[in-house]
């Protein structure tokens, strides 16, 4: 199997795993003539076993080789890293992942759009300052970090002021800012 197409079904298997981890296979499933030549291609090595698949599982790929194919070469380095970090994980931290994850889908769309935000705008500081507040975070006790992110909870949502993408880094500036 090529580089792209292991990415491409594992990338398409999780997303098949989480998003269908407690439904029932009630989708109808899709013939590989159905998949144009491009997806076929992409999926080339599940071919032969294509029509053996879960219904769920040929939808999930189906949909995760035409997203995969229209994805720039960047959004494509950009999946293959998270793959890699993915599977880099324990079984343990996987699972845990799997449970933010659901916990995440559940939550009312505006607790999604402020934990959002708030994952933006984290990614945008520079990374010794990402790096500062991770060790703030793990050096408070259990009682200090509820305590934070109660106060983070009572603040006003801010304004969209950053953009849905992140922005490209730029460099730090030579002179910190003046204060006052």
């Amino acid at each position: 199997m090529n580089k792209q197409a292991w990415i491409l079904a594992a990338w398409c298997a999780l997303g098949a795993l989480s998003a269908r981890a407690e439904e029932p296979d009630t989708m109808p499933g899709i013939e590989w003539e159905m998949l144009d030549e491009a997806e076929q291609q992409l999926l080339e090595s599940r071919k032969e076993t294509w029509e053996m698949l879960p219904p769920g599982r040929q939808q999930a790929m189906a949909a995760g080789a035409e997203r995969w194919l229209s994805m720039t070469p960047a959004e494509r380095k950009s999946a293959e890293q998270r793959w890699r970090k993915w599977r880099e994980l324990t079984p343990e931290q996987r699972s845990r992942l799997r449970e933010r994850w659901k916990r995440f889908r559940a939550l009312a769309p505006e607790q999604k759009d402020r934990l959002r935000d708030v994952y933006r705008r984290y990614q945008a500081l520079p990374p010794e300052q990402r790096e500062a507040l991770r060790e703030r975070w793990q050096q408070m006790t259990p009682e200090e970090r509820q305590r934070a992110i109660d106060r983070r909870r009572q603040q006003p949502v801010p304004s969209r002021t950053v953009p849905t993408r992140p922005a490209p880094t730029r460099p730090a500036p030579t002179q910190p800012p003046p204060r006052g």
